[in-house]
């Protein structure tokens, strides 16, 4: 299995009003702090860092002020840590009387690895536009440069095309306004390990950066809502901010606008209109259902439970009704594909297969929780025992103690994690299966993301490897700080720190939600 770029124009969706209102009856408010530059500095060569490229103090941001630039200088504004929000700074000529228009271009970096990209040479097969560039031409100096879009950065670099030989430009008062709808006052959780209190630390500040109109997948690109993404976030939430409204919101959204089959789309578009997504994953469909039992057992919100459970019924029947066999096989297809991670190096087959498993299970609590009948409950009670009668004798290889993956028997960790996060056996087996995947397939190597490595850590911490878990949220997650991370990234194989699943890193996300899970998993676990 392995995911596409999905076009799927012909699919038709439904736009139920009452859901959309009552999204927008749950918009949270923003909340906004001034920021302002820390220091000047430049870009040098460091091997620590990611592409061997750091950044070094030139100069204390006040003498910005004293800073005249002429055609092909630039300057680099450090604010030293990342923000999301709206960028403006004032311009003033020096000289002579402007006889030309001032053409600045300003370039917003999360890492400083962006800053010696150039977009011209782009060429992966996501959309250059997401890079975060801006060309202005100024007719008359003094002026103040207000960028109306919201940027997600550390660094702002100014480079001026030209001015005139007659005349130059000097910047001065920097300013970032920023957003999120993260509560800033949240009191600190006290961590006793100083390395895992700075990877928590980082953790919330990822969550918070992507916490906007919705549960944003990543402030810089994609700016949307995806299941996968939220699912992970609203669990960092409840550990943190407990912004339960935002949770809310982004479920009535994805209930509001389901395809006229059932299915959920794996992202809707939020902004001054809602769109679903013309793009469906088996595994994030089914996740919806996680996400409202997550949500109803944190904070008892019965009345959503019973507007919004239908929804989740039909993600369940339609997997059932279509790709589970009478003997318990699942057969799953492109059509409707599983995610489970960026990469394709891997069967994702039986992993696959544990989802339907795993979100079985939540699906039966809130049909426990509906007080449904006991007759019909039993369609979905049988096919979670069919399904684990038949995973157990035909997916699980009882010599090797571990799990088979497509028509291959291949044996990889995405099987072992998800099959143990199932529950597909008691939690002594679990941990058998889970040392023997630590000893014959670690050091992991092939999965591309920190939302499949948060799936492998919390696995372990579910069967007792408390001390492999913690390592590896040391050498996953710390390897990414230790490159330089402000946030964490959308994208991070540590044998291969610059991969992109877009063809070039230079759209890659380098603050996404889906690498917030530390909060997550220190909080319940440590």
């Amino acid at each position: 299995m392995s995911f596409t770029f999905q076009i799927n124009s012909d699919v038709e969706f439904n736009h139920n009003k009452k859901l959309l209102d009552k999204a927008e009856d749950n918009v949270t408010e923003l909340y906004h702090e001034v920021k302002t530059p820390q220091q000047i500095v430049t870009v040098e060569k460091n091997k620590q860092k990611l592409d061997g490229i750091g950044v070094k103090k030139i100069a204390d941001i006040n003498e910005l002020a004293k800073m005249s630039l002429g055609r092909n200088e630039r300057v680099i504004l450090d604010f030293g840590d990342h923000y999301v929000g709206r960028f403006s700074i004032k311009a003033r000529s020096i000289g002579s009387p402007m006889d030309a228009p001032l053409t600045v271009k300003l370039k917003f970096a999360e890492l400083p690895a962006e800053l010696e990209q150039k977009s011209e040479d782009y060429d992966g097969w996501l959309s250059k536009s997401w890079m975060q560039e801006e060309i202005l031409h100024l007719d008359q100096l003094p002026a103040i440069i207000k960028l109306p879009r919201r940027y997600s950065f550390r660094y702002v670099e100014l480079s001026v095309i030209d001015t005139s030989p007659k005349w130059k430009t000097i910047f001065s008062e920097p300013t970032l306004l920023t957003e999120s709808s993260a509560n800033n006052h949240l009191k600190e959780f006290k961590v006793k390990d100083a390395e895992l209190k700075e990877i928590y630390k980082v953790g919330l500040k990822t969550l918070e950066d992507c916490m906007q109109d919705v549960f944003e997948d990543g402030p810089k690109r994609d700016r949307r809502l995806w299941i996968g993404d939220l699912r992970l976030q609203a669990l960092a939430n409840y550990a943190s901010f407990k912004n339960t409204t935002l949770v809310k919101r982004c479920l009535y959204l994805f209930a509001a606008m389901t395809a006229k089959d059932g299915r959920i789309p794996a992202n809707v578009f939020a902004g001054h209109s809602y769109a679903p997504d013309d793009t469906f994953l088996l595994d994030y469909s089914l996740f919806f259902t996680s996400i409202l039992d997550d949500y109803v057992r944190e904070t008892e919100d019965y009345n959503l439970l019973d507007e919004l459970f239908p929804i989740a019924k039909k993600q369940m029947d339609y997997v059932l009704d279509r790709f589970v066999n009478k003997d318990g096989s699942i057969n799953l297809n492109e059509d409707y594909p599983v995610f489970i991670d960026w990469s394709n190096d891997f069967s994702k087959e039986t992993s696959g297969i544990a989802v339907i498993v795993y979100s079985l299970k939540q699906f039966n609590h809130l049909l426990k929780l509906q007080k449904v009948e006991r007759s019909d409950q039993v369609k979905y009670i049988n096919n979670i025992e069919k399904i684990i009668d038949y995973i157990k004798n035909h997916l699980f290889d009882k010599e090797r103690g571990l799990f088979l993956s497509g028509t291959n028997h291949e044996i990889n960790i995405a099987s072992q994690v998800w099959m143990v996060l199932a529950g597909i056996f008691d939690k002594k087996t679990n941990k058998k299966i889970m040392q023997k995947m630590v000893t014959e397939l670690f050091p992991i190597k092939g999965i591309a993301t920190p939302y499949m490595y948060h799936h492998i850590t919390e696995a372990l911490f579910q069967v007792g490897l408390e001390e492999e878990a913690v390592k590896l949220l040391k050498s996953y997650w710390g390897g990414m700080i230790r490159l330089g991370a402000d946030t964490y990234w959308e994208a991070f194989e540590p044998e291969n720190p610059s991969y992109s699943p877009y063809g070039s890193s230079m759209v890659n996300s380098y603050c996404h939600a889906w690498g917030c899970t530390p909060v997550y998993l220190i909080k319940k676990y440590l």
